[in-house]
Order: C-alpha cells, then structure tokens, then sequence
C-alpha cells in the first residue's frame, strides 16, 4: 500500500487499473482496490472510434488507431502516478474482428508494458454477466451489454450463467451497416436477435441493460420525466413504459428539449441506432423490467479475479461498512447498531424480509458518516452522501430507504421539502420501516455518545404492566444517562409506533 497521511482511502489494499479498448470509446478506470465493492479512483476515457468504417473495410480507422495509442500512453502514465499495482488491458470487437487488429495490439502492448487480452465474443458476456452479478443482489434475468461493435447477450439466475452470445449489432457498427437508415437498423436487428433463441426465456424476467449508448437512454428518461434520483445503477423502468419511450427515441423527439442536452453529442448520434437494437431485445425477450446497471465487464473482470470467499460477500454491506470506516466515529458502534435494530425491530410487530434486513443493516453502518458536518446539516448532508453514494447490490427504494432513515434519525420523524422526493421512490412500506429504525437511532445514539460498549446492554422488552406495552431496560450501572431528551426521543417513537413505552431502570 502506497504511504500516505490520507485518511480517506482504505487501509492494506492498493490501486489497479482496468483500461477497455472498445469499438467506439477507450477507456481507463483506477479502482482503489481488488475487492468485492471497488470504489473509483480515476475515470477517463477517449471517444477514439476505433471500430469506424471495420464493418466495410476490415480494418481498423488509421486516424482512430493513432488517437487510441496516445490515449494508452497517458493512460499508463496516469496509472503509474496513481500507482496502480497492477494494471488489466481488455480488448472487444473491433480488435478482434479487424485484419490490421494484431499489430494494433501489439503497439499497444509496447506502450502499456503488459499483455493486452482480447476478449471473445463469449469471454466478453460472461465478464459483463460477471458485471451484473458484481452490482445486484440476486440477479435473475438477461443481461445486454451493447457497446460500439457488438451485442452480448447471456441468461443469469444468481450465480449461474447460461451460454453468452454475441450479435455484430454495437450502436456504431449497426449504424454503419444499415447505411444510417434506422428501418434497415430495425431489420438487422431482427435478424440477428432471432439467434439468440434463450431470450425467450427471459418472459416476464428482468433485462440488464448494459452498455453506454443504453445507460444515455435511461438518462434521457430520467431527465424528461423529472425523475428525482438521478443514479444509474438500479435505475428500473417498466417493459411497456421502456418500449413506448424507444418509439420516442428512435423517432427523435424533441431533439431540442433541454433533456437531450444531457446527452454528449458524440452519444446523441447513436442514441437511435441503440433503442432500435433496445426495442427489438425487449420485444423478443418481453421482460417485466428493465434495469440498467453502470459495471459492465471492466468490474466484472475483477469480479472474477476474487476469491470464492470475497464473490459471496454482500457488495451492499461491504461497501457500507467501508464507509463506516472511512467516515464514522466508531465502526464498531456502526456494526453494533447492526445487531441490535435486529433484535428490536420485531418487538415493534414488524417481520422483515431478507431484503428489507439488509437495508436495515446498512443504514446502521451509515449512520454516522455525516457527524463532521456542522448539527443544523448532517442530516441533509447525510441524506445527499447515501442517496447519491455508488453503493452496488441495492435498488433505488432502498437507496432512499437509506438515506431517509438516516436523514429522519438526525431531522426528526416528520417529512419535509428535502424527504419528500425520496419518500416517493421508497413507496409506504419502505418509508415506514424507515422512520421506525430512524425513531429508534435518536433513542439510542443519546445513550451511547456513538462510542461503542453500551448499545449491547441495553433492549425493549414487553411489559406486563397494562399501562404499558413495552419497557426500554437500561441497567442500573448507566442510570446517570438518563435525561429530559430521551424522554422526549422515546415520546417520539411512541407517537411514531403507536406503543405505549416508558424507561424501566434495573
């Protein structure tokens, strides 16, 4: 590990570079480390076009080439003054298709000083399935990964994989062989989405949509219909609702409305070709959902570089708990409210589902990680640090479930302007559990100062008192914590729950 006085970045891992040599953009990601939830460290990439003009010539675009070879020079530059220990060079279509791909290759083994792997088609969807697998809790569906050269398609229930397939129907070699015509686009498509006969097995599934070009698309639907959260991964519309805004796409729109501006215009070009190759994918296939995830086969490739250990770790309280290290208190306290909300949450009539667990147990590990901020903001500033954080293996309600818990544990249990938009993505259920375990945080961090050592010691029992319904049991060694404030914090949970609850000392 590189020595430094920084604070901010884990301890005992070291940075690794991943750099993609795609058909229409090259790529380099720093990652902090090889672990089950990476953060990044630096993200660059080169619009190079190295696939223009390979559908009729073969070859790869001189001037591309030439672009894309000083790209990899600053991208080893930029790797060695990050000092990655190690850095991962993939290669996709364009590389392997093209007659002049070889000595392509070869220059830019030269400059990086390592081997350049050359993924196949199939190699290319399973670390794209790999991808999905890395950044979604239980995924079961079929995953896209559209890039500048080709289509990969593969099948995934959890950990298993069918067989990946890949189609030559990347945004940019789609608009080139259809002449930029987008009927004969449409045609193509069709052609070639009738190989992958497993789509049919998608019905009523979850689509994985990967890929550039598809994750424009999805911004452009969040920017015209004002969606609040604006987070790629996770991000899930419905078939039919996904299908009639393609139409939109594919028809141009109102190419003037200030949404499209969201888009570059290197991608707005594209955005057609892509929702022609989308439509066809999701007529074929006739999904429940689509859900668009930002790791792809950069992460998954990472992904398949961990240990068995490492791969069945949950990514979601992986990534919580790093936080908790980097920004909270105490972590120890963080994990210890992990235990405890368990215990306590079912005495308030509440069964929750494994999922709804997991939230629970994240929202714990995060709630500590805005303490620095001035009192009047760590709740905003905690509702913005969760909602916009690049947690993996979680949905949007429970990205809002997170945070809203965590902004009412420090706001107090009412809504407001900053909760509202949140509290609308999370739905009723998730809102609700999330002013219970928030009520139940502003009781507890009184007592504890957010140190560790007392959180364990303390519980709610019933009581058998008929004016009562639960008991909060504190033990007589830490009586003197008692005060005005908790009492008003336990009112408040009461109000909340609708329990009749008063302190019991003993």
């Amino acid at each position: 590990m590189v020595r430094s006085e920084a604070q901010g970045r884990l301890p005992g891992i070291a940075p690794v570079s991943v750099v993609d040599i795609g058909s229409n953009s090259v790529r380099l990601v720093i990652y902090e480390g090889l672990s089950r939830a990476p953060a990044t460290l630096f993200n660059e990439k080169v619009l190079c076009g190295l696939g223009k003009g390979l559908a009729s010539t073969g070859r790869l675009d001189p001037v591309a080439v030439e672009r894309a070879l000083a790209a990899l020079r600053r991208f080893r530059a930029l790797s060695e003054q990050a000092r990655a220990t190690d850095i991962y060079v993939l290669a996709t279509a364009a590389a392997r298709e093209a007659t002049n791909g070889s000595g392509f290759i070869r220059n830019a083994e030269q400059i990086l000083g390592c081997r350049v792997q050359v993924l196949t088609g199939e190699e290319e969807a399973l670390y794209s399935a790999h991808g999905v697998i890395s950044g979604f809790h239980d995924p079961d569906g079929i995953a896209g990964d559209l890039g500048g050269g080709s289509l990969e398609l593969i099948d995934i229930r959890r950990e298993r994989l069918g067989r990946g397939i890949t189609l030559p129907l990347g945004g940019l070699r789609l608009s080139e062989t259809s002449g930029q015509s987008l009927q004969k686009a449409r045609a193509i498509s069709a052609e070639q989405i009738s190989k992958a006969k497993f789509l049919k097995d998608g019905e009523g599934r979850t689509f994985y949509a990967v890929g550039g070009t598809w994750r424009n698309i999805a911004k452009l639907h969040m920017e015209i219909t004002g969606y609040p959260l604006h987070m790629m991964q996770g991000y899930k519309v419905g078939f039919k609702e996904m299908d009639a805004f393609l139409d939109t796409v594919i028809e141009g729109g109102d190419s003037k409305h200030p949404a499209w501006q969201a888009v570059s215009k290197n991608r707005r070009a594209l955005l057609p070709f892509g929702a022609v190759a989308m439509q066809e994918v999701l007529r074929a296939m006739k999904p429940a959902r689509i859900l668009f995830s930002a790791q792809g086969v950069r992460e998954g490739y990472l992904y398949s570089l961990l240990s068995d250990e490492e791969k069945a770790s949950d990514p979601l309280l992986v990534a919580a708990d790093e936080l908790a290290i980097l920004r909270a208190r105490s972590p120890e306290h963080a994990r210890e409210l992990t235990t405890w909300t368990g215990r306590m949450v079912p005495l308030f009539s509440i069964d929750e589902n494994e999922e709804e667990s997991r939230y629970r147990q994240a929202a714990c590990l995060l709630a500590d990680i805005s303490w620095r901020a001035h009192p009047d903001y760590r709740g905003p500033q905690a509702l913005n640090l969760i909602a916009h954080s690049s947690l993996v293996g979680i949905t949007h309600p429970g990205r809002a479930y997170l945070a809203l818990a965590n902004y009412y544990r420090f706001e107090g249990l009412q809504d407001d302007g900053a909760s509202s938009p949140l509290a609308a993505i999370a739905g009723p259920r998730l809102q609700d559990l999330a002013k219970l375990l928030g009520g139940l945080l502003r009781v507890v961090y009184l007592f504890s100062a957010s140190m560790p050592g007392i959180v364990n010691s303390l519980s709610f029992r019933r009581s058998s008192s008929p004016d009562l319904d639960l008991e909060f049991v504190v033990p007589h060694e830490h009586a003197d914590l008692a005060g005005e404030r908790l009492d008003g914090r336990l009112q408040q949970l009461a109000k909340l729950t609708g329990k009749r609850l008063a302190f019991k000392f003993e």
